[in-house]
């Protein structure tokens, strides 16, 4: 069977343009590995250098995604195996390094999340997490990222900014410094004075109450 020759440049086309953009991100994405890697072997040595007793600790997941555990937090690094492109809304669409050329819209995804070190020791599965970042990278490895804070504000010249070792390097401490400020806040007294009998028996801690950095609050809202 003969295939119409627009639709096989159709389909070749764009299949070839989200390999290459998963092919970018990927290699992205083990940049972020080996830098969070090694900069928590740094943490490590220094802690022990100047005998603190503090957890510094890597943890490769698979292909996809990794942690890092700093203190009383966790980054979860987490890239999505899809490519993506922005909505016709979004502000990137309306930049010139998009305008010039379309194909640099499609993207592939790294997420980062922060958790409380404690959610996973003990095991409380109810226990919440935020995504703080989420870089976007494009088949020439330019990126940017929505985010909070640090993270946000900083990287969001997609026409300009490139993946390389400094970048990745900034990015990463980025995180770690929001995620260091950003702190552990009691929940509003109305909203955990009552307990059932039942919520006890089933161990309050690790069952009933979610733990979140900004439970009780909007966290989309936080400018502090």
């Amino acid at each position: 069977m003969e295939i119409k020759e627009s639709l096989k440049k159709l389909v070749f086309d764009k299949s070839m343009l989200k390999q290459e953009a998963f092919v970018a991100t990927k290699e992205s994405f083990e940049m972020f590995r080996l830098t969070a890697r090694d900069m928590i072997t740094s943490f490590q040595e220094q802690a022990q250098k100047e005998e603190k007793n503090i957890l510094f600790e890597f943890k490769d997941h698979g292909d996809f995604e990794f942690e890092v555990r700093f203190g009383g937090d966790v980054l979860v690094f987490y890239m999505h195996s899809n490519v993506f492109e922005f909505s016709r809304d979004h502000q990137v669409m309306k930049s010139a390094y998009i305008r010039e050329d379309s194909r640099r819209s499609y993207c592939g995804v790294i997420r980062i999340y922060n958790f409380l070190a404690d959610s996973f020791i003990y095991q409380r599965d109810q226990d919440l997490g935020y995504m703080i970042g989420r870089v976007f990278v494009n088949f020439e490895k330019h990126y940017f990222i929505e985010g909070k804070r640090e993270l946000g504000m900083l990287y969001n010249n997609f026409n300009t900014s490139l993946i390389t070792s400094d970048s990745v390097r900034s990015i990463v401490e980025s995180a770690i410094e929001y995620t260091t400020n950003f702190d552990l806040l009691t929940p509003p007294y109305d909203e955990v004075k009552m307990v059932s009998v039942g919520e006890m028996r089933n161990n309050l801690d690790k069952k009933s109450m979610a733990t979140g950095k900004r439970l009780g609050f909007r966290f989309q809202a936080d400018t502090d």
